[in-house]
């Protein structure tokens, strides 16, 4: 360990209400430094897809169509650097009764997303939809039945099976080819492994 830093596994008490549930929900124990890295990313990374997105095909859509591209982008980027954050982490791993199991079911909500690819922006069809719900199932219960000390990499080997899939088998049109990439890093590298958990500065 890096000296000056000592790992935190105690989760802070958390209020009730929304603002409670709100930092339950993204990771209770978050840094100020974890919250600004997290908010340039996503301003960063959300510009930088509305202009692939732009690039590619520009945007001749539905209102709806717009609406849930717009979900999608910002959930998928946020999700990824959220999930990755120690204090997410901390929380979604941690120890009690039934975590297996709200593990699961937060990826198998995923699968609308999915779904809304299909049906509402039009794209890659019932293999595409099949092979890739298969893909995101298959994977979560295969990282999460793994042992802890290879679960990064059979997630990563994981990840990359999917992407490759997605890349050149069951490819998307150009202006969603970023899809893939990011909703398996979202959910089975960055949600489904556990890390270690916060590290803070000891005290001088």
């Amino acid at each position: 360990m890096p000296d000056g830093l000592v790992v935190e596994w105690r989760i802070p008490p958390t209020p009730r209400g929304v603002a409670g549930a709100l930092r339950r929900f993204l990771g209770p124990g978050r840094t100020r430094a974890e919250n600004a890295v997290e908010l340039a990313g996503q301003l960063l990374n959300m510009a930088l897809l509305v202009l692939c997105i732009a690039w590619f095909e520009g945007w001749g859509g539905s209102v709806l169509q717009g609406v849930v591209l717009a979900v999608m982008v910002f959930d998928l980027v946020g999700g990824v650097l959220t999930n990755a954050t120690n204090a997410a982490k901390r929380w979604y791993h941690r120890p009690g009764p039934g975590m297996r199991g709200k593990r699961l079911l937060f990826i198998a909500s995923h699968l609308l997303y999915l779904v809304a690819v299909v049906f509402v922006l039009e794209a890659g069809g019932w293999p595409w939809l099949l092979v890739n719900a298969a893909l995101l199932l298959t994977g979560a219960v295969l990282v999460e039945v793994a042992p802890v000390e290879v679960k990064r990499l059979a997630a990563v080997g994981l990840y990359l099976a999917a992407v490759l899939v997605n890349l050149t088998w069951l490819p998307l049109p150009a202006a969603l080819a970023w899809f893939p990439v990011l909703f398996f890093l979202k959910l089975l590298v960055c949600f489904m492994v556990p890390e270690a958990p916060v590290y803070r500065r000891a005290a001088a």
